[in-house]
């Protein structure tokens, strides 16, 4: 007989499905200016109809990611883009209303895989002021807690954990026996990680992406760190053949150019540094500590200035609602200092009170 699964007629998604090409993209956290043009071209002259044409193997490619972390292959699985990891965790190591904690505003598949595998997501709120108190996220922490969910930095809110913070939570999910799941997408924006607990430890995992230092987003490449015994059943879930050549050959390049990822680090850095400074001269209160993105507490209306900037600047920004102590922000990504400049000099011209 006919069956719909009621966790997935019942979970709220929202497709985007809007045309950004000609736009100046500042709303989805990649690189507006992605990798060097040479560099792509470089890399094209590799790209073979053999590679084209045969599934594609993942050990060469998971040798050299694993050399880069100074690790074996034994704790790191490939994953088409960080989410696919983090769909396999928790769908492997929660079970059906088991117990998630996360906080919140935070990266939204969080919350959706939790529904669609009918798990019981337990949001952890900021305070008014945009801190996270460990206390109030401890507290939620009980013996049938089965994931918690952190991630370094949090997108949106740019918070990170100190090394005590860390250990103070992870002492709780030992004790508990708590699996726990570090989201570390922003990494290179902020270097501190946590990736030793993941190394060292069972049932601590690191999701990374490819997505946004390493500036490839449409090639949909990540991976998940974890013990080894843990990793297998990660690799359990995958479907064959799940990370495309094309996305291993370009991350193999990157991270054997000498200098090339320092470069971008650089651009970033140099754009973050003038758009903080271009805020604060022109008195915009801004919250973002960590991750490539910022909120900006606009002088007019958060809505009205995303759709002019739409539709008379051609960039794409968003606007986020409730920003404790902010209020309705606008939400930029950041970039390389001349997609600030340009950013800066559309947003003076359109957030003016009349």
């Amino acid at each position: 007989m006919y069956y719909l699964n009621k966790n997935i007629k019942n979970l709220s998604r929202i497709f985007d499905q809007n045309e950004r090409k000609d736009y100046l993209r500042l709303d989805l956290n990649e690189n507006p200016g992605g990798l060097p043009e040479e560099f792509i071209n470089r890399v094209l002259k590799k790209v073979t109809p053999q590679l084209i044409s045969q599934y594609p193997e993942t050990l060469h490619f998971t040798e050299v990611l694993a050399d880069h972390l100074k690790t074996d292959i034994n704790h790191i699985c490939l994953v088409n883009g960080s989410a696919e990891g983090i769909r396999y965790i928790i769908q492997a190591f929660t079970s059906e209303n088991g117990k998630i904690v996360g906080v919140v505003p935070s990266y939204f598949m969080f919350q959706v895989y939790s529904g669609m595998y009918g798990r019981n997501f337990v949001k952890i709120t900021y305070d008014n002021d945009l801190s996270m108190n460990i206390g109030n996220i401890i507290s939620e922490l009980t013996n049938d807690t089965q994931l918690l969910v952190l991630l370094n930095p949090n997108n949106p809110m740019g918070n990170v954990y100190s090394d005590k913070e860390f250990e103070k939570i992870m002492e709780v999910c030992r004790k508990k026996q708590i699996t726990i799941l570090i989201d570390e997408a922003y990494h290179y924006f902020y270097p501190k990680t946590f990736i030793k607990y993941a190394l060292n430890e069972r049932h601590v995992f690191i999701t990374r992406t490819f997505s946004k230092l390493f500036s490839m987003a449409g090639c949909r490449l990540g991976y998940v760190v974890g013990h080894p015994e843990d990793v297998k059943m990660v690799q359990k879930l995958c479907t064959p053949h799940n990370t495309n050549a094309f996305a291993m050959l370009i991350a193999e390049e990157i991270l054997n150019t000498p200098g090339l990822l320092d470069s971008l680090i650089t651009k970033f850095n140099e754009g973050r540094k003038y758009l903080i400074e271009s805020l604060e001269q022109n008195e915009y209160r801004h919250k973002g500590d960590a991750g490539n993105f910022i909120f900006i507490e606009p002088k007019t209306e958060a809505q009205v200035i995303v759709d002019k900037l739409k539709t008379e600047k051609k960039i794409l920004i968003k606007t986020y609602p409730n920003v404790g102590e902010l209020g309705n922000c606008l939400r930029v990504s950041i970039g390389e200092k001349q997609y600030m400049e340009i950013f800066i000099n559309a947003l003076l011209e359109v957030d003016k009170k009349l």
